[in-house]
């Protein structure tokens, strides 16, 4: 049995044609109107991909996204029509794994739904087995997608964890924000760099005890960031 996307969408236009779009590509497709009711077909189903509207009749879509997000960690797409960079980038905070702007094209949304459960799907397969750094202070588990920081369990979205991997990939290395970008989304969003900087803070506030003072991901100002642990032996 196929998981279904969840459409989370009050114009029902736009739900008509993201679902005839999404069926055509292979998926199988919930929609919902209310906030309410996205959230009661979360707790009875497991979803493959949440398409979220921001603004929503009954509560608001960030809002439904944190309690989506308590449930489980499915991947979300936010379509919405709040289209400036503080929205943007407020939405990735969140823990949003892409951000679509209305007017969209469908094709595109398809795309994208493709490219974020691709990232999806393999954030657990294949790789190399657990690497620790600073003498076990930080272990990342790529084939189970695990992240424990002194002892603890970190849980980190889909796309934190490919930021965080790719960091700790080249410990040392300096990435730009689009070379970050590229390699969490699967390919370059333009515009949207500065969601980095909303999954670094993330990041750093789920590994470290003052985030104000990293351990392990450092700023390098005006470039990028830059990963500063040491691989155990």
């Amino acid at each position: 049995m196929l998981y279904p996307i969840l459409v989370v969408e009050d114009d029902l236009k736009i739900g008509r044609i993201v679902k005839a779009y999404l069926e055509g590509a292979g998926y199988r497709v919930v929609c919902a109107d209310r906030g309410k009711e996205a959230l009661e077909t979360a707790r009875k189903e497991i979803l493959l991909l949440v398409i979220l509207d921001l603004m929503l009749p009954d509560m608001s879509g960030e809002e439904l996204c944190l309690g989506l997000k308590e449930l489980a960690d499915t991947p979300i797409i936010m379509l919405t029509a709040k289209a400036s960079e503080e929205e943007r980038v407020a939405g990735f905070a969140l823990g949003a794994d892409d951000y679509v702007v209305k007017p969209f094209s469908p094709r595109e949304l398809v795309l994208r739904v493709k490219a974020v459960l691709k990232r999806s799907e393999t954030r657990s397969a294949g790789g190399e087995g657990p690497v620790s750094f600073n003498k076990g202070a930080l272990v990342i588990d790529g084939p189970n997608y695990r992240v424990t920081s002194t002892g603890r369990e970190i849980s980190l979205t889909s796309t934190e964890f490919k930021v965080l991997s790719a960091l700790a990939g080249t410990p040392h290395r300096v990435f730009t924000r689009s070379e970050l970008v590229e390699k969490a989304l699967g390919y370059q969003f333009e515009g949207y760099e500065r969601s980095v900087d909303a999954h670094i803070k993330n990041i750093r506030r789920k590994l470290d005890e003052d985030p104000q003072n990293p351990t392990f991901i450092q700023t390098i100002y005006g470039v990028g960031y830059r990963f500063s642990g040491n691989r155990d032996a």
